[in-house]
This record gives C-alpha cells, structure tokens and sequence, in this order.
C-alpha cells in the first residue's frame, strides 16, 4: 500500500511544478532527483557489512530464469498476479491520469472539488489497508472472497455512475471513489498470495511477477481510455485547456469491465487450481456458506 500511496503523493510537487516552471523544469527536475538517489546508492550502500566474509555469488541467467518460471508456473503466483491486476489498476488510473479531467471537463465538478475526491481516495485507501491486514490474517483461506467483494464493490459503483443520467451527484462520486480507493490496499493481497504459495528462495521472484498485474492493466487502461477518448472526436481545444464531454468519458471508462473481466475469471480458475494443489496436501477449504455457519456457531457459543 505504501508504494501506491507514494506514486499518488508524490504527484503533488509534479502537478505544482507543471503549473509553475512548465514541462522543462518538470522533467528536468525528476530526472535530476533520480540521478541524485543514485548517486547516494553508489555512496552510501554496499552489499555486506564491513568486515562480513566474500559476497555470495549471484545466480546464473540460467538460474533466474528457472526460478521465474518455476514461480510462474505456481497457480498461487497467478493467482497473486490477477489479484493484483484486478484491484490496483482502477485507483491507479484515476489518481494518477484520468480522474481529474473526467471530474473537471466530464462532471463539471471545480478544479478544488476534484482535488478534495482525490485527497480522499488516498485518505481512504490509509484507513482501509489495516482492516484488510486483519482480516487476510485470521482468514488466510478466504483472500480471495475479500478480493472479490472488493472488485464487485467497485465494478458496482461504476456501474452506477456511468449509467446515471446525466451530471452524478457528489454524493455519488464521493462512494466511487471510496470503492475505488479499497483496490490499492486491496491489491496488497497478490503480495500474500506470492509470499504463502513460494518457498523462501523463490518469494522474490514470485513478487516482482505480481507486481507486473496492476501496473500493466494501469497502463494499458490509461492508453485505452486516451485512444478513446481522442476517437470520440468529442475534444475541444488542446493541452491542459481540451476537453471531452461526459459521454467520451463514460465509454472510455467501460474498459475497466474488459479488466475486471479478465481478472475475475482468470482468478477463478487459479484459484480452483490452488485449492486441489491444497487438497492434494490435505488441506481442504470448505464453501463459504460452511466457514460462516461455523463462525456463527462460535459466536453464539461465546456468548
């Protein structure tokens, strides 16, 4: 979760300088930054302690490959992939690209407005991921519920959004983009799946393959609505001052259901994979209707 809400911070000093000194400076400045935090990588990092015997040696391109695949080729780092894709891309997308503009030019909301609902999807994706820590941690069988309901909740609201006749609410935009917000911390799970379904020598690997599902349907999304939206031929003027009308906006945002899609069932099929692997191990996950008529049962024994 830290990592996505340090990609949203940080647009804060980009748009600023966007405003202010313009693109040059901008960009300028950013790879300036990179070139400075590498600079204190080289100076102030090394790879083993002072004193520590010689380093290890590092794995053969053979060997990396083989450790990738083998993680690949594990259901629990596809599984870890697809949730990942699913939850992460559409907080994503909104925050960092096209939430403001669809805000500004679509709903007619102010450029304050606009900024106050993306405050308030960080702010919510903050208060949500610790809830969504407990919960995966006393019930680790049911990750993929939690990321179901999170993608349904989501999809559910846009739903309703981009259905609704003309100009929404801004009580309907502010639950759009509380749904929304849940899919950053949401999308931490994939981690978890990585982290229980790899042994310790492979969870790296099988990390950096989940972490390619959110940022790749991102991109892909922010490509598709742009192409979208200039298709619809709907743009009036150019640079920070074109617009489009509402209803560009609510075909380009319909490519969240192709991901969605996707997701969901690729993440039903990894997951039945999961479960016979479980199975096969003597670890059998009974329906959901069972769990929380146990729970049920443990409660009223409780009291």
């Amino acid at each position: 979760m830290t990592g996505h809400l340090g990609q949203i911070l940080s647009a804060v000093p980009l748009v600023a300088l966007l405003h202010g000194p313009g693109w040059t400076t901008t960009y300028l400045s950013a790879a300036a930054l990179g070139v400075l935090a590498g600079a204190l990588v080289l100076i102030g990092l090394r790879e083993r302690p002072p004193g520590a015997g010689p380093a290890p040696r590092s794995p053969s391109g053979r060997a990396v490959r083989r450790r990738l695949l083998a993680a690949l080729r594990h259901p629990g780092t596809r599984l870890g992939f697809l949730t990942h894709m699913a939850t992460q891309f559409s907080a994503t997308v909104f925050a960092l690209l096209w939430g403001f503009p669809f805000l500004v030019a679509g709903e007619g909301r102010t450029p304050a407005e606009a900024g106050t609902l993306l405050t308030l999807l960080v702010v919510v994706a903050m208060i949500t991921g610790p809830f969504f820590g407990r919960f995966v941690a006393r019930h680790p069988l049911r990750r993929s519920w939690l990321v179901l309901a999170i993608i349904g909740t989501t999809a559910f609201w846009w739903t309703v959004l981009l259905l609704w006749p003309g100009r929404a609410p801004l009580w309907l935009l502010v639950v759009t983009v509380v749904a929304t917000a849940a899919g950053g911390p949401g999308s931490m799970i994939g981690f978890d799946y990585a982290r229980t379904f790899n042994p310790a020598g492979r969870v790296g690997s099988a990390t950096g393959i989940v972490n390619v599902g959110g940022f790749l349907a991102s991109l892909v999304t922010m490509l598709v609505i742009g192409v979208v939206l200039d298709a619809s031929g709907t743009g009036r003027g150019s640079g920070r001052t074109a617009s489009y009308s509402l209803d560009a906006f609510r075909l380009a945002w319909s490519f969240q259901y192709v991901v969605w899609g996707l997701g969901v069932v690729g993440l039903l099929h990894a997951r039945k994979q999961v479960r016979a692997r479980l199975a096969r191990q003597g670890v059998v996950v009974p329906p959901i209707r069972e769990a929380i008529a146990r729970e049920r049962r443990a409660r009223r024994s409780r009291t």
